[in-house]
């Protein structure tokens, strides 16, 4: 196995070598974390809501564990199908304002077992060109031909749906809000294009549900296209704090499905406790509002703060919040740099951005305050100057 000592220096040289850095919590200061001892202000956690360490639902997985046990056991197929799945799905349905719903084990999983489910040999699947990787996976498992549009063009996607418009079926797959960039897929004009060309249509909210929408349903609802919205995709590790995924629509498509996603056939069912939990998060992101006027309030001041410390950041609604550095090493050091002043912003790097677009990616939370995020963009600032002015 010398080639992989050989291809990890290499890619220790490209400035693109990851390894892994124990963190925790901090129960006593939401939005922070701890790196070797050190409690960092989080720019760099997905728990969007702040829900993750909420003690409301610590108590009711608390509860769960000891009437339901530590695991599942089995596939949800076989025994692993608890009532707490079952209610949890019959809230999802209710919320979403769809027939049905169903709960996978993480979004990687929902997304590949539900385009893997769809498509196939003789199908195409067109996707944006900055949609996450279990997309991109997910069609390459399918076997479907891959049609790869440049993002939010919908110039260029015409033009693919047209190519392909006599395939048996045409799959039209796309992130509400990008992970990596934070802006929003035009869902007005991929509706209208799916209607005009026959095909079928999936986003994915992993980044918009719990945010958007009243009572956080997402964008897809904000904008008023739940009924046009084919196959709904969101998870519970970012706005909800937990951990797992949904799938929403008819019910012919939850009934497919079960029958043939393999990801969800093949897979031990989540902990009993997760899922219990899960559905006090669902309660919670629906009734207290708040969470998310105070998301978009810190979003709003954290843009403008860093925009006029210099910074191009964009005119998103989002709570992710890229600054663009382009090379790996650079990103890196900013990143350093960054930790030793008292903030967690980690580099993003190829493969997951594209190559030349390294980034520091923030993300903001409800539990962040105005003088935390007004603190950090001076420091941001400070930091971009002192290793060679990255504002742009």
């Amino acid at each position: 196995m010398n080639w992989m000592e050989d291809e990890l220096e290499a890619m220790d040289r490209a400035s693109i070598l990851r390894s892994m850095r124990a963190s925790s919590p901090v129960p006593e200061r939401p939005g922070y974390t701890i790196r070797g001892n050190r409690p960092l202000l989080n720019l760099s956690s997905n728990d969007y809501l702040g829900l993750s360490q909420h003690p409301a639902i610590i108590a009711v997985m608390q509860e769960a564990l000891l009437t339901e046990g530590c695991g599942s056991g089995a596939s949800r197929l076989v025994t692993g199908n608890r009532a707490v799945y079952e209610r949890l799905e019959e809230a999802l349905s209710e919320w979403q304002n769809s027939e049905a719903a169903l709960v996978f084990a993480n979004g990687y999983m929902a997304n590949t077992g539900v385009i893997s489910a769809i498509a196939g040999r003789g199908d195409v699947v067109f996707s944006d060109q900055l949609n996450h990787a279990s997309i991109v996976d997910g069609i390459q498992m399918s076997r479907a031909e891959h049609a790869r549009y440049r993002h939010n063009d919908m110039a260029h996607l015409r033009k693919l749906l047209s190519k392909f418009r006599d395939r048996r079926r045409k799959l039209i797959v796309t992130d509400a809000v990008f992970s990596m960039d934070g802006d929003l897929a035009p869902l007005q004009e991929l509706v209208l294009l799916k209607e005009e060309y026959g095909a079928i249509l999936m986003v994915d909210e992993a980044h918009s549900g719990g945010i958007y929408g009243e009572k956080g349903k997402g964008l897809c609802h904000a904008l008023g296209l739940q009924d046009e919205v084919d196959i709904h995709v969101g998870t519970f590790s970012k706005a909800f704090g937990l951990y797992g995924a949904y799938v929403c629509g008819n019910r012919t498509l939850i009934r497919w499905l079960t029958n043939k996603a393999r990801p969800l056939i093949y897979s031990t069912a989540l902990p009993p406790s997760l899922v219990a939990g899960i559905s006090k998060a669902l309660d919670m992101l629906q009734s207290e509002n708040w969470r998310r006027e105070q998301l978009h309030e810190a979003n709003k001041l954290f843009r403008a703060s860093l925009h006029a410390a210099g910074f191009a950041v964009g005119g998103s609604s989002s709570p992710i919040v890229p600054i663009i550095v382009g090379e790996n090493d650079k990103a890196v050091r900013f990143s350093a740099a960054l930790e030793e002043k008292g903030i967690a912003a980690v580099a993003i790097r190829p493969p997951t951005v594209l190559e030349g677009t390294a980034r520091i990616r923030f993300s903001l939370t409800a539990a962040h305050t105005k003088k935390e995020l007004i603190d950090a963009a001076v420091c941001i600032r400070n930091v971009g100057i002192r290793l060679g002015d990255l504002r742009q």
